[in-house]
Parts: C-alpha cells; sequence; structure tokens
C-alpha cells in the first residue's frame, strides 16, 4: 500500500482519504456556508459515503488526474479539510481547497497553499489554477498572497456565480 502522507506543513499534515473521514467529511460538506462557493448546495451523509468511496478509488486509478486529500492537522490529528488536485477543462493543473468553518481564519488555508506550491512543483507541475468565486475574498487573498495573478473573469458552470481565474507559474 502506498503511503497515506503526501505532504506536510509545520501544523499541518495531507494525506489519503479514508472511509473513516465520514463523520468530518459530511460535517464539511453539509455545511451550506462552506458550499455555497462549491456546488451551491449541500447534499446527504448517504451522498457523501458514495462520494467519500469514489474519491477513494481513484488514488489506484492508472492515469488518474482527480486527487482529493484530507488535511489533518497535526497537532492532534483532527481533520480540518480537503484539498484538491486536479485537471480543470483546459488540461491544467487545478488547486482547491475547503475546510470545515470552524477552522476558518486560522491561517490554515494560507498555510496549505505555500506548502501545495512547494508539493506541486516538486512532482513537476508546470503551473496552477485556481478559481474563485468572486465572492469568497478569503480564498482569493489566500492565492494572491501566494502569487497567484489574475488570468480572466469568468461565470462558474456549477453555481452560476462570477468567478476570477487565477495562475502560478511554478
Amino acid at each position: 500500500m502506498k503511503s497515506q502522507i503526501i505532504f506536510e506543513t509545520e501544523i499541518l499534515l495531507v494525506r489519503r482519504l479514508k472511509m473513516s473521514d465520514i463523520k468530518p467529511y459530511h460535517e464539511m460538506q453539509s455545511n451550506p456556508k462552506v458550499m455555497q462557493y462549491v456546488i451551491g448546495e449541500v447534499q446527504s451523509e448517504k451522498e457523501h459515503l458514495i462520494e467519500l468511496d469514489r474519491l477513494i478509488s481513484f488514488y489506484d486509478k492508472e492515469g488518474n488526474d482527480f486527487w482529493i486529500y484530507a488535511i489533518d492537522r497535526k497537532s492532534d490529528n483532527e481533520f480540518v479539510g480537503t484539498v484538491a488536485f486536479i485537471k480543470d477543462n483546459q488540461g491544467d493543473d487545478e488547486i482547491g481547497y475547503r475546510f470545515l468553518e470552524k477552522y476558518w481564519g486560522l491561517g490554515y488555508g494560507s498555510n496549505l497553499c505555500e506548502a501545495s506550491v512547494v508539493y506541486c512543483k516538486s512532482i513537476g507541475m508546470p503551473k496552477l489554477i485556481g478559481y474563485v468565486i468572486n465572492l469568497n475574498v478569503a480564498s482569493a487573498k489566500i492565492l494572491k498572497k501566494c502569487n497567484f495573478e489574475y488570468i480572466s473573469d469568468g461565470i462558474d458552470t456549477l453555481t452560476k456565480l462570477p468567478e476570477t481565474k487565477y495562475q502560478l507559474l511554478l
């Protein structure tokens, strides 16, 4: 079995998801404040169980370009959120992250983004793309702090909200 740990920061650990993550995963995914900038709606725990199982199954698929990992706080191994590295519809490597609401505003997003840039560079990604719903000011601030630059404006296909595309050449 491959290592469960993908990379870590001073305060966070990024690892493969596991089915035992369902409780905090569902808590995050069923929070309307968390999901308002993602899909605009929440789903049931049963739907989240199916989704979690599907995300875990991608780890062993050959040619997979859809990686979603758990983020744990190192101090107590508490699940605080997820980070995604996926191909966007132009074939570019996209980063996405979300945190349980109780962990917002604690610097985890910036810490994760900085370490993600180092990780993605180390595995040979040429650039990272980030799409941020314009109302999600905190997420845009994190990408700008990590030197992502504005590329274009658009409309998110799921939420139908205005979004901004950012890019960082690695």
